[in-house]
């Protein structure tokens, strides 16, 4: 009861203070003509937006240098290097490189800087783990739940700076690995969805007619029911036709998550193709006698190029977040094979152990974070993607 009264005297005091800042900058005569144009026209919810952000910078500032909450200390700390590096990568770029991709670092901002960093960063890992992990994924020890840190004193082992789990496997290794397996899979089925997707959306649009009814109605019937619950269904029951072959349970995982994908593609490739197929040019290589593969790779294809890419970046985002959420339920990634979503399920339990070790209770927190980091890189990425063929400028 009191923390609701003090929630409700916080904003009572913050739509107060928003009145205030209104009426203040209302009534103040600025020598410069915008500010006073801006503070006339200011409507109420845009001056409770200057005192909330007011009140989260204040609190920003408490909770990081007086109350020294460690989580939250570690997010700025982690917001902090991550703007750093994304400038200095930027920075990098406008001066090494040649003179096209100069061009693009310059006009990029370091969202988009930070974004390819990362994407490059987990790249790397997915592709040379195997020289970059210390230990095997699947390699066993004897030391069981070791913690992290690396301190004998304080139970851990400087063999295995994250620790190790439950099994006795190294947790730094697993999640190196686990950028591996996660997002080399999830990459993989994006690329089946794509071609599943856009080929029948371009040959609904070329075509028109029989093709896009019968397309679009099966279409419209599987994105009916929620992807997620339904590729639940369909892998309960792949499991039960794979039996304890992990190998084919992956396959069919991979199959049923880009089938179900594609119906999304085949809506934007679709509507793409179809503001394609009225142009003048598209009519004149009918005329000339073009075929279909004609139509469709030489003339629809690369002017589609630009949504398609776009769209790429996001479908491999709900590709990724599908794949960890059926590898959390236990249905996706088979064991012994290391995945992000199988280990914040796994090490769930560590997160109780945050009053006494937050570096322990930080564990399921890492994957989950690889995770979270690279959803965000993806979309910085797609963002600007979308920003520069649209046209818009700054």
């Amino acid at each position: 009861m009191t923390f609701l009264v003090q929630l409700l005297a916080w904003l009572v005091a913050m739509f107060i203070a928003a009145w205030v800042f209104r009426f203040a900058g209302q009534r103040v005569p600025w020598k410069q003509e915008a500010l006073y144009v801006y503070f006339r026209d200011m409507n109420y919810m845009v001056a409770f937006g200057f005192v909330l952000a007011f009140v989260a910078l204040y609190w920003s500032v408490i909770l990081y240098f007086f109350r020294e909450v460690t989580f939250f200390m570690w997010a700025v700390n982690g917001l902090i290097f991550f703007s750093i590096s994304g400038f200095l990568f930027r920075l990098l770029g406008r001066r090494v490189g040649t003179e096209l991709s100069r061009k693009i670092f310059r006009d990029m901002p370091i969202t988009a800087a930070f974004g390819i960093l990362t994407i490059l960063v987990y790249a790397v890992l997915a592709i040379f783990a195997d020289l970059i992990a210390p230990y095997g994924q699947a390699e066993v020890f004897d030391s069981i739940n070791v913690l992290p840190g690396g301190n004998p004193e304080l139970g851990g082992n400087p063999n295995f700076l994250l620790g190790t789990d439950q099994l006795g496997r190294d947790l730094l290794s697993r999640l190196i690995y686990g950028a591996q397996n996660t997002v080399g899979i999830a990459f993989v089925t994006t690329c089946l969805a794509f071609l599943i997707g856009a080929t029948f959306g371009f040959l609904a649009a070329a075509l028109g007619g029989w093709v896009d009814q019968i397309t679009s109605r099966v279409v419209d019937a599987l994105m009916a029911i929620p992807q997620l619950i339904f590729a639940l269904l369909l892998m309960t029951i792949a499991t039960a036709w794979a039996g304890s072959d992990k190998a084919l349970i992956m396959v069919y995982m991979v199959v049923i998550i880009a089938f179900l994908d594609s119906t999304r593609v085949y809506r934007l490739a679709r509507a793409v193709g179809l503001n394609i197929v009225v142009m003048d040019y598209i009519e004149a290589a009918r005329i000339r006698g073009e075929n279909l593969t004609y139509l469709i790779f030489r003339e629809i294809l690369p002017n589609a190029t630009a949504p398609l890419l776009a769209e790429f970046g996001l479908r491999f985002c709900f590709v990724f977040l599908t794949i960890a959420a059926l590898s959390f339920l236990g249905i996706g990634i088979q064991p012994p094979l290391a995945d992000w979503g199988t280990m914040v399920r796994d090490l769930s339990q560590f997160i109780n152990f945050a009053a006494f070790s937050p570096l322990t209770a930080a564990l399921p927190l890492m994957a989950a974070g690889a995770i979270a980091l690279l959803t965000v890189a993806v979309n910085f990425v797609v963002d600007w993607m979308l920003h520069k063929s649209s046209g818009l400028k700054e």
